[in-house]
Parts: structure tokens; sequence; C-alpha cells
């Protein structure tokens, strides 16, 4: 292990932009997904599917190359990986959000139909 300036250790191998991106990567990678969250919900033509499938190729290449011997790629891979995870979750939070309120409306609906046909005026 080195020493940085601060006299804290270094892991052997990381570099000054891995680093970087190691203490900010959740921090990115929530970013990412939230921008992504918006776009599919913004852009009629990118799917749930879409978000699913790049979710799943970010997961293989981070699979691929975590034994990277370059800690500024394993960061990316990771940051990749993550941000597209957690934007799955919204996509899919949001479609079941979404038929929970098209339920609830069907419910309501019937309820109303009931009540005002069982009126006896």
């Amino acid at each position: 292990m080195l020493s940085d300036s601060s006299g804290g250790a270094l892991d052997h191998g990381s570099t000054r932009h891995g680093r970087w991106l190691q203490e900010r990567r959740i921090r990115i990678a929530a970013w990412i997904a939230a921008a992504e969250g918006l776009i599919v919900l913004l852009s009629p033509g990118i799917t749930k599917w879409t978000v699913i499938v790049i979710a799943a190729v970010a997961c293989l290449a981070w699979y691929a190359g975590r034994e990277s011997s370059s800690h500024t790629l394993r960061q990316v891979l990771w940051i990749f990986a993550a941000s597209q995870l957690a934007a799955t979750i919204l996509v899919i939070l949001a479609w079941v959000l979404k038929w929970a309120v098209v339920t609830g409306i069907v419910i309501l609906a019937v309820g109303g139909l009931v009540y005002l046909l069982r009126e006896r005026r």
C-alpha cells in the first residue's frame, strides 16, 4: 500500500481518476439513474424493456471487467451497472404504481356505478 498526501493508505494499482470516481460513484450512479428515469418518462420511444436490456448489458460488462487491471475502468463499469440497475428499479416501480392507480380508478368507478344503480328514486 502506498500513502497519499493526507496520510491515508492507497490501494495498490489505484489511480487518481479511479479514486475520484470511487469516492463519488454512488452519487454519480444515482444522478444517472434519475436522469434516465426522466428520459424514459418523457420519451415514448424508450420503454421499460430498453432499460432492462441495457441493465443486463451493464451487468455483463461489469462482470467481465471487474478483475481489470485498470482501477478507473473498474469504477466506470461499477457506476454503469449500478446506475442501470437503479434505473430498472425506478422504471418497474413506476409501472407498478401506474397499474395501482389504474386499479384504484377502476374500483372507484365500479363502486360509483353500483351506488348509482342501487339508488331508489
